[in-house]
């Protein structure tokens, strides 16, 4: 991918910039890369908030290195060297987090009004950035992650992707390598025909029948919009597990998740990293409203969930949503 403006351009603009000592004007040329960059932060670290950290650590890093700029590279080219290597000191701080089995307990969803406004890096987020697939890039370790998000989300070439790493050529094309079978291993063939931009019928049809189901307390509903083989996570908690739409019901229920089936339920669609979304609001008798409580993110095939991964939104106003109904 390139900038839409010529890269000789936008260096000549930004080297100006970095001899002029401003910082406003070094803020003004910098800022129009913030969203693009914080997507590649998400993917690196699969965690919202995290990015937002990283992608301001970038600025930063680059306001303090802004004399090495010398205008041989684009500035964006430069400032995704900047990010990713932001990530990948932030990655070595964070071994205590340790990744067990296929969980991967920090992922937060991405908000879709906080991707790329740039059509053409729009396109190369929505094509990387569903959960199944920031799941899977987790798994890497993090140089592996690194090459691979240059490499084959970015497009960036060989040579380029080892200079901002400081590897050989040799050892980026072997990193490859190794993470391209890493991701066959983990996304099944089908997810790697990338979605396109809206919902279908099915998907929209699905997130309607689902929040209805909430609302109506209708456990026997919700059971059935549930494939058998339903993989289902609920983050920050520890588990991903394959289960029967009935089990899955039943430990809900066991859960606290609907008190007796009474519960007091309204919901919104929405989308994030995407995908079809609920966002579920809860009123408690101490409470008069409805409030928000948690968002289903869901994966539908064949007219079902085939996985719900729900995270609390409680707290969460990045996310973009009313606290209340």
């Amino acid at each position: 991918m390139t900038d839409a403006r010529s890269p000789g351009a936008d260096a000549a603009t930004f080297l100006e910039v970095v001899r002029s000592g401003d910082p406003a004007r070094f803020a003004l040329v910098t800022e129009r890369h913030r969203r693009e960059l914080q997507v590649h932060c998400y993917r690196m670290l699969a965690n919202y908030e995290d990015a937002q950290d990283l992608t301001q650590e970038t600025f930063l890093r680059a306001w303090h290195k802004r004399e090495s700029f010398k205008g041989n590279a684009a500035l964006r080219t430069w400032l995704y060297r900047i990010a990713t290597n932001a990530c990948l000191d932030f990655l070595e701080k964070r071994k205590d987090r340790t990744l067990e089995d296929s969980e991967v307990l920090y992922l937060q969803p991405y908000p879709d009004r906080m991707l790329p406004e740039d059509p053409q890096e729009s396109v190369v987020a929505r094509e990387t950035i569903e959960l199944a697939f920031i799941v899977a890039v987790q798994h890497l370790p993090p140089r592996q992650r690194a090459v691979f998000v240059l490499r084959d989300v970015l497009g960036w070439p060989a040579s380029k992707t080892a200079d901002a790493l400081e590897l050989t050529v040799a050892s980026v094309t072997s990193a490859l390598q190794r993470a391209r079978v890493t991701m066959r291993g983990r996304l099944p063939d089908r997810r790697l025909d990338w979605r396109g931009a809206e919902l279908s019928k099915d998907e929209r049809g699905v997130v309607k029948a689902y929040i209805e189901a909430h609302e109506r307390n209708d456990l026997d509903g919700l059971a059935a919009l549930l494939r058998e083989d339903l993989r289902f996570a609920m983050l920050p908690e520890a588990g991903t597990t394959t289960t029967t739409a009935k089990d899955a019901v039943d430990g809900w229920v066991s859960g606290g998740l609907f008190q007796r089936g009474h519960d007091d339920w309204r919901g919104i669609a929405t989308t994030v990293n995407r995908m079809p979304a609920a966002a579920l609001y809860l009123r408690t008798p101490e409470d008069p409203e409805y409030r928000l409580f948690a968002i289903a993110v869901l994966r539908v095939a064949d007219g079902k969930i085939a996985e719900l991964t729900g995270f609390d939104a409680t707290g969460k106003p990045w996310l973009g949503l009313p606290a209340t109904l």
